[in-house]
């Protein structure tokens, strides 16, 4: 899933602090531990942990969910984590595809994800006899964590499409436009006049963002809480540089006696 987004009077080191924010630094729940009751296939406990890690989950409330750390609980429980659990056997003849949507969630909103008649990922094959029986939680977490958190499979920004600022060096042999077509995004400007005098000096300040997710969260909710992620990393160190400038302020109020 998909989308265009554009972000207008913007320096293009903000734009890729965005960027990076949308992949690496937007919560989501993806499956952390994994318990194996049975499992008589020919796949590994740990080969198959590592592909329910990376299940996408729908993650519409995560922000209902604490982190396992800032949890009061000894190991997980329903305000820091969601439990699946899966078994499956085979009795027919034949081989028997094993899909995410056949595991069975403790909370009803997050599910792996599925679109329309979609069974989700193949997990595994099993043939007549073979059995998985496994138990899994699924946390709260970040993609600077592990990549399994991360909600986007791909973000990318493009700027001045008609190449005005000239960054863009295009190869070519007879013409530049059959041979290097406009995208969509440069019906949104307008082309400088190749004879007027070129600005040195001109820095971008509009650019389009394509944020195609994994599905756990849409696009849109995506971009929003990425930048409420930059506007509190901000936050958090202009405070800490005006306790920087004023640490006497910082110090009387440390000193200062305690209320009764």
């Amino acid at each position: 899933m998909g989308n265009w987004t554009k972000a207008e009077t913007m320096h293009c080191s903000v734009a890729n602090s965005l960027r990076r924010a949308m992949i690496a630094e937007v919560p989501t729940m993806a499956i952390d531990l994994v318990q194996f009751i049975e499992n008589t296939t020919v796949l590994a406990d740990e080969f198959l942990a590592h592909r329910l890690g990376l299940v996408p989950l729908v993650s519409h409330n995560v922000d209902q969910f604490k982190y396992t750390r800032d949890c009061t609980c000894t190991e997980y429980c329903k305000d820091c984590s969601v439990e699946f659990t899966l078994h499956v056997k085979c009795t027919e003849p034949g081989t028997r595809i094993v899909y995410s949507s056949e595991l069975i969630s403790s909370n009803k909103d997050v599910v792996p994800v599925t679109e329309g008649d979609d069974q989700g990922v193949a997990l595994l094959k099993l043939r007549k006899g073979q059995e998985i029986n496994l138990h899994c939680v699924a946390k709260k977490g970040v993609a600077k964590e592990h990549a399994k958190w991360s909600p986007c499979a791909a973000v990318g920004f493009e700027y001045d499409p008609h190449n005005n600022l000239r960054h863009l060096n295009y190869w070519y042999e007879k013409s530049i436009k059959d041979e290097w077509p406009l995208s969509k995004n440069a019906e949104e400007e307008t082309e400088n006049d190749p004879d007027a005098p070129f600005n040195y000096k001109a820095e971008p300040t509009t650019f389009y963002f394509n944020v195609e997710t994994v599905g756990s969260l849409e696009p849109q909710a995506v971009v929003v809480k990425a930048t409420r992620v930059l506007q509190e990393k901000l936050g958090a160190l202009q405070l800490a540089l005006e306790e920087d400038q004023n640490p006497d302020t910082t110090a009387n109020m440390d000193d200062a006696e305690p209320w009764v």
